[in-house]
């Protein structure tokens, strides 16, 4: 039998607009927490900038490109520039609910925070085994309705990551 258990490193991939409107996703397995992406590494040769790509399109539809080809925002293309480190890490302890998809005596993640502005709001795509709603909302109302102290904590540090042109 292989069993196949998560890397207990991850990202948070706050979606933001330069007028501080951000975008909150409602996860599908605890209606009624709200949070920005996040996910795990698929494998510890997977950068970290690659896992927040790769989980921003999977759970929003958003593609970051090199360049961005069709500047509608119906295409959700957003270029690579707009997506930054903020050089944040927080160390958790895993909640007992999702322990059991870690290797046993798992018990904290370490959680990478990353920014990506987008040029305006639009709808999103979501992976509905993973989300119900998503939601753009000005920041401190984001960070209000955040379940996660750690997501809280990113929104509320916004103003410091915004990308002027």
């Amino acid at each position: 039998m292989n069993i196949s258990y998560k890397i207990p490193q991850s990202i948070l991939a706050v979606i933001y607009t330069k007028g501080l409107d951000v975008l909150l996703i409602e996860r599908a397995d605890r209606p009624g927490f709200w949070q920005s992406v996040t996910g795990s590494r698929d494998s510890l040769a997977e950068k970290l900038e690659q896992t927040a790509i790769r989980e921003i399109f999977e759970e929003t539809g958003i593609t970051v490109v090199d360049t961005v080809t069709d500047s509608n925002p119906a295409k959700r293309q957003v270029a690579r520039r707009y997506l930054t480190d903020w050089n944040i890490e927080h160390e958790f302890e895993i909640f007992s609910v999702w322990r059991h998809r870690f290797a046993p005596g798992v018990t904290t993640n370490t959680e990478h925070v990353f920014g990506l502005q987008v040029p305006t709001t639009f709808d999103v795509v979501l992976e509905p085994k993973e989300h119900l709603n998503a939601i753009w909302l000005p920041w401190k109302k984001a960070a209000q309705k955040c379940f996660s102290w750690t997501n809280k904590e990113a929104i509320e540090r916004l103003p410091d990551h915004i990308i002027e042109d």
